[in-house]
């Protein structure tokens, strides 16, 4: 995260705060990606247009991808909630 000194207008950077923001904005980029790619496949299984080796093959490949947040979000301190971005009068992102 970033200060700003009103006196000097110097901005005071501390470099572990700063890859904090920046591991939870691209957590909560995949995350929503994730979600959007779940939606779509669980239609396609819905509507029969996926043969059983592909439905197979999406399933643990999602699950492996949840697994995988999960593991970044513990290495980075997060919970499912810090990806859960306030959009003010749009809601919540997640």
């Amino acid at each position: 995260m970033q200060q700003v000194n009103p006196k000097s207008g110097t901005i005071n950077l501390d470099p572990d705060k700063a890859e904090h923001g920046l591991a939870q904005l691209v957590l909560t980029v995949v995350e929503l990606l994730r979600q959007i790619v779940e939606r779509h496949a669980i239609r396609r299984v819905e509507g029969g247009t996926l043969s059983d080796e592909e439905i197979e093959r999406l399933g643990e490949a999602l699950m492996n991808l949840e697994e995988k947040m999960e593991e970044l979000r513990e290495v980075f301190g997060l919970e499912a909630e810090d990806l859960n971005i306030d959009l003010g009068p749009l809601g919540s992102l997640l």
